[in-house]
């Protein structure tokens, strides 16, 4: 056995382990899910609420019986088991290029998509409405206050309805007390909008995103490239030459 049979198997069986791995990790989400409904079920009325947990599982058995069929295809050289995975691996990798352009795409986008629906959620902001905790949740979180900065909250309606001059207390830095939220103590204050810190956070979860996809892609396709030549290398010791063995 050479080198490249060897290193070919190698690689596809550790892309088995990695489908068998992943098939725990969902399993184990897939349980936690259904055995927390299990634990709250009184005050959960939607029997659909266990669907989720019920398509993880599901997901979970296919990743494992992908699995298996690349370990059983790699161990005894199948050709048609190595065939069924090489096309299980090539719709996964096509997936992952698709994912990978779409979120390239989208990662320019988010900033334009970000500043648009901000803008409008905050002039929704009453201090009472669902929007309005999400908006004090934001700002609170992102130490942010106003869409690009904070003297945003000057041109919305809730700031002419008040007529206090300030802007919502959850603009207050953490480590100020008493704070009025006075656009004239703007030192009491976050000052830097929301918009940069959400597209910031958001663009750099689509870029982690992006790595992990383009190594999974790098890994399937050495898969696929490993398949072929364990298919080839069958292929190659299954002919025997017409002057071989009586003529040579």
């Amino acid at each position: 056995m050479d080198c490249g049979v060897i290193t070919s198997k190698t690689v596809l069986l550790v892309l088995s382990l990695a489908f068998w791995a992943a098939a725990a990790g969902l399993s184990y989400v897939g349980a936690y899910v259904i055995n927390t409904y299990k634990s709250y079920d009184n005050f959960l009325q939607d029997k659909y609420a266990l669907l989720p947990a019920v398509i993880i599982i599901c997901i979970a058995v296919v990743m494992f019986i992908i699995g298996l069929i690349g370990c059983c295809a790699t161990c005894r050289e199948s050709r048609v088991g190595l065939g069924l995975f090489l096309a299980i691996i090539l719709v996964i990798f096509i997936a992952e290029v698709s994912a990978f352009v779409l979120g390239f795409v989208y990662r320019e986008k988010v900033k334009t998509d970000v500043q648009g629906t901000m803008h409008s959620v905050f002039e929704k902001y009453d201090g009472k409405n669902p929007e309005s905790s999400v908006v004090d949740y934001l700002q609170e979180q992102l130490h942010c206050c106003g869409v690009k900065n904070y003297s945003d909250w000057t041109t919305t309606q809730w700031f002419n309805s008040t007529g206090n001059n300030s802007v919502p207390l959850s603009c207050c830095r953490q480590d100020v007390r008493n704070c009025t939220g006075r656009l004239d103590q703007p030192q009491e204050l976050n000052t830097q909008g929301c918009a940069e810190e959400l597209e910031s956070g958001l663009q750099s979860v689509i870029s982690y995103a992006m790595l992990v996809i383009l190594g999974f892609a790098i890994v399937k396709f050495f898969g696929m490239l490993s398949v072929c030549v364990l298919t080839c290398k069958r292929e190659d010791s299954g002919y025997q030459p017409l002057y071989s063995g009586v003529f040579a």
